[in-house]
């Protein structure tokens, strides 16, 4: 059995006798959708009532900061197969390709500047309403922007490592050799691979401490994320099913919308400045 296959369960009701769809419904009743009023003050409300909240963001949080996503209608993954330039066998396949694909990328994420959405994590962890963020991403924006407690499920771009012998190389070495030769090669002769998790590779230690801390969370805060990849998208579940109050703050809907205590959808950057100016945070 998969060490992640305990994550595929069932959301149970938190009404005895009532299925878990009635509280999605209630919640759209009570709060509303979009971005209006009611809807920032009920998660301002949850947010500062929490005693262990927590942080999950996707691509959607990088956008603003010029990042292309993966999976939005202008999505990468709409335009480029991702088994070709962003699997371990892609990459060991031809190596080539996959920095031909992604070192301008690389740079792109490494020249980007924090946004709002950032600074608003960041400042909610500093005020103690956010005990930390778990992201998918892999751009260090969130740390850059002050977030000191940041998971990384999907790597980093910190450092690459040789498939063979496993020597690590800082990034701006592995991207001068990409941008040199092609492909970056250990001094062994191996292939040096950026410390990024690919499609067909396990996911990063942080992704069980991620585990761990939402097992204790009592509110998870999804931003910009379409959680349809897993097992990242199995931390909601997991985190509702033993008590979290969740909110969803994403532009397109997701397949837990109908699980949310709050669902925020429309546009981050703006959700954010209304989001701080509730709760009281500067974000400028």
């Amino acid at each position: 059995m998969s060490r992640h296959s305990t994550l595929k369960n069932v959301i149970p009701s938190r009404y005895p006798g009532q299925p878990a769809l009635v509280f999605g419904s209630r919640a759209w009743e009570t709060y509303g959708m979009g971005l209006d009023p009611g809807a920032i003050r009920a998660a301002a409300r949850l947010l500062r009532e929490a005693r262990c909240a927590w942080a999950l963001t996707g691509a959607g949080v990088s956008t603003p900061s010029g990042i292309p996503d993966f999976r939005g209608p202008q999505g990468l993954w709409r335009m480029h197969d991702p088994e070709e330039v962003s699997s371990i066998e892609g990459f060991r396949r031809n190596p080539r390709a996959f920095y031909s694909f992604w070192t301008w990328r690389f740079q792109k994420m490494a020249e980007a500047q924090p946004n709002v959405v950032h600074k608003l994590l960041a400042a909610l962890e500093e005020k103690g309403i956010l005990q930390g963020v778990i992201t998918q991403n892999i751009d260090g924006l969130h740390q850059r922007a002050g977030s000191r407690r940041v998971l990384e499920v999907h790597g980093h771009l910190r450092s690459g490592t040789c498939l063979s012998c496993g020597k690590t190389y800082p990034i701006e070495w592995v991207m001068e050799k990409a941008e040199q030769e092609g492909v970056a090669q250990c001094l062994c002769g191996g292939l040096v691979k950026p410390d990024v998790v690919l499609f067909g590779e396990t996911l990063t230690p942080a992704f069980e401490e991620a585990q761990r801390e939402l097992a204790k969370a009592d509110l998870l805060f999804v931003l910009g994320t379409s959680l349809t990849v897993w097992p990242v998208a199995g931390l909601v579940p997991f985190a509702v099913s033993r008590g979290a109050s969740l909110i969803i703050a994403n532009a397109e809907p997701t397949p837990y919308d109908s699980y949310s205590d709050v669902l925020l959808q429309g546009d981050l950057v703006l959700m954010s400045e209304l989001l701080a100016k509730a709760l009281e945070v500067d974000v400028a």
